[in-house]
């Protein structure tokens, strides 16, 4: 059976330099190891420079990755849709007179549920996605698909360290809801006003630091014998108790 094509994967030296002088945005570089020589040492500053996530691999590797059999020891995986910055998700909400809802998530590595929630944000009247660049999957191919049309609209952000970037949005006045499962009842807890809500990876959840640095903890009531939700799913169910809060 045939590999499909990701559209999303850039090969070859010189295709890859053109990526980064025109400032396209870059989930990850795969490089052969130990081959720092000209082009590839060019191309590996300027993405160190990005911030780009960089990795060394074996020729095999490279192989089996490629798509056109002519990776030149280079092949780099671009966004689908370029990164937000902050500013932009903060803007967004004094544009519409409201006080800003953001989601942050902390560690989505399945693309199907990025999407989902991108999706579902963008229905809720979210401000914008905030991702970290580590241990989290990109605005890549499937996320694009998945949220249907909505990483069109939905400024996503994607910050080196997330604990800072929560720092510097309660000096903007920001209180962060954080999603657990030892949390009070989300029917219980007041979520109006300028609002963060934080969702954790779908098998750790959120981490210990970022949990720390939330304000509160919001928990959803589970009656069945399965204890826990599909992390998308518990992000649309406090998005819209948000909305609810909010508007009703």
């Amino acid at each position: 059976m045939e590999k499909e094509r990701n559209e999303n994967q850039l090969e070859g030296r010189n295709a890859i330099l053109e990526a980064l002088r025109n400032d396209r945005d870059m989930e990850k570089l795969f490089v052969l190891r130990g081959n720092v020589e000209g082009t590839i040492k060019k191309i590996i500053a300027q993405a160190s420079k990005k911030g780009v996530v960089i990795q060394e691999v074996s020729r095999q590797k490279l192989d089996e990755l490629s798509q056109t059999k002519n990776h030149q020891g280079v092949i780099a995986i671009v966004s689908s849709h370029n990164y937000a910055e902050i500013e932009d998700i903060l803007q967004n909400a004094k544009d519409k007179g409201e006080p800003p809802f953001i989601v942050i998530l902390d560690g989505i590595t399945d693309p199907h549920n990025l999407g989902a929630i991108i999706r579902t944000a963008e229905c809720a009247g979210v401000h914008g996605v905030i991702i970290p660049k580590r241990r989290s999957v990109g605005l890549n191919a499937t996320v694009g698909k998945t949220s249907a049309g909505a990483i069109e609209y939905m400024p996503v952000a994607r910050v080196t360290n997330i604990v800072k970037t929560m720092e510097q949005l309660k000096k903007q006045g920001l209180w962060f809801a954080c999603a657990d499962m030892k949390g009070l009842d989300y029917f219980d807890t007041d979520m109006k006003g300028a609002l963060g809500l934080v969702i954790g990876s779908e098998g750790e959840g959120v981490s210990r630091l970022v949990k720390e640095n939330c304000d509160f903890t919001v928990a959803i009531p589970m009656y069945g014998k399965i204890a826990s939700l599909n992390a998308s799913v518990a992000a649309g169910l406090l998005m819209y108790e948000i909305v609810r809060q909010r508007r009703f």
